[in-house]
């Protein structure tokens, strides 16, 4: 690949990998089994981005391994109904298609362990995806560093990574314990729990107890997704819920408490508009549980203002079969596929006010998209787009 035998995009790829991994004191690549790579969305990547990907994909290149997307800019389907800009819509499916072209899956999602791509315990990846890295690190155990859409890209091209950080063994030891002492209910709790502890704990890998057995996976997921967003915290281990865990020596470790008072106060914190003009759920991109729940809670109601709920394209086929969304959209809801309130230009969309139960959603909002934010759990976020 170095002497140019595999092309002269390989070997540019594989010496940005070489030189990742002299930076980081790698000894050697390691293969990886699946990969997602970042930097998908027009309004992130703009006009440069495009033109490197389609070089990319004239020069011929292919993945090695399995690879998806994270989210675009927009429902690559459905743009015209939901309303996204055509001139933004144009350049967004020419960056699909060179994505297409280089032999990666064009599902464009930050929970790709829900859409095909799961990978084993232990299993070396190369995601780029800040809460797909946290989910696939704590709560299913395998291994990745948080990789950039470049690197990732190489990865994918290459089949290999180097062997450094999160990789190896020693890298993954918690190195401060969260005491959680406040009963969690919502989704929005655990999001903003994440964002609490993110703030505090920064880039460390912290070691929870207090978290119930009950929580389910995409509670799970918002709270390292939350994590991810407010500090760069990658890994988390939680007692009796994580599988490396009870691995784990955490004697002597620092220790941090949450309670009542620090969620009331994140809470306030994340709270800088109070009449949604919209709501947006799934960030991270919500699973069938969540789009049914939603459903459920949506049966038989007409809202004053919309809600959206953003999933990947195959939990938006399986909502459909299941006829939730029927349910939502007789609401004046929709499920937005490929997308998120994140990554798409919904400032440009008429909306200043939008509510959110992600903690990561919360963070970014006011710096990506110009927006006022209304965090609650879903119940309070529905009762405002009603009154």
């Amino acid at each position: 690949m170095l002497a140019g035998e595999q092309g002269e995009v390989v070997e540019r790829l594989f010496r940005l990998l070489v030189r990742l991994g002299d930076i980081y004191g790698a000894e050697e690549m390691i293969p990886v089994g699946s990969v997602q790579v970042a930097g998908v969305s027009y309004k992130s990547i703009g006009d440069p981005g495009l033109e490197f990907l389609e070089d990319f994909a004239a020069k011929g290149a292919k993945v090695k391994t399995l690879t998806y997307l994270n989210p675009a800019g927009m429902d690559m389907e459905n743009w015209k109904e939901v309303g996204f800009p055509e001139d933004f819509a144009k350049p967004q499916i020419r960056i699909m298609e060179a994505f297409r072209k280089m032999g990666i899956v064009v599902t464009a999602t930050c929970t790709p362990y829900l859409a095909g791509n799961l990978p084993r315990y232990r299993e070396h990846i190369a995601w780029s995806e800040s809460s797909a890295v946290s989910f696939s690190n704590s709560v299913i155990g395998a291994r990745t560093n948080r990789e950039g859409g470049p690197s990732a890209l190489a990865a994918a091209i290459c089949g290999v990574t180097p062997n450094y950080g999160l990789h190896l063994d020693e890298n993954r030891k918690p190195n401060i314990i969260v005491k959680v002492d406040k009963e969690l209910e919502f989704s929005s709790d655990y999001g903003a729990l994440g964002y609490h502890v993110g703030k505090q704990v920064k880039n460390k890998i912290p070691y929870f107890t207090g978290i119930p057995s009950s929580a389910n996976t995409d509670q799970l997921k918002a709270l390292g997704a939350a994590m991810a967003a407010s500090g760069a915290v990658a890994l988390y281990h939680a007692e009796g819920l994580t599988p490396e865990a009870q691995l784990m020596d955490v004697s002597g470790l620092e220790t941090i408490n949450v309670g009542k008072e620090e969620m009331a106060t994140t809470y306030e914190t994340l709270n800088t508009g109070s009449i949604p003009d919209i709501a947006i759920l799934g960030c991270p991109h919500a699973s069938l549980r969540e789009i049914g729940s939603l459903a459920g809670k949506l049966e038989g109601l007409k809202l004053k203002r919309p809600i959206w709920i953003c999933t990947s394209r195959v939990m938006k086929e399986a909502a459909d079969r299941m006829g939730f969304i029927t349910i939502i959209e007789n609401a004046g809801g929709r499920v937005v596929a490929d997308t998120c309130m994140v990554v798409s230009p919904i400032e440009e969309m008429g909306f200043n006010i939008t509510g959110v139960n992600s903690g990561k959603a919360a963070n970014y909002l006011p710096g990506f998209c110009q927006q006022q934010v209304v965090f609650h759990d879903v119940d309070e976020l529905i009762r405002r787009l009603s009154a």
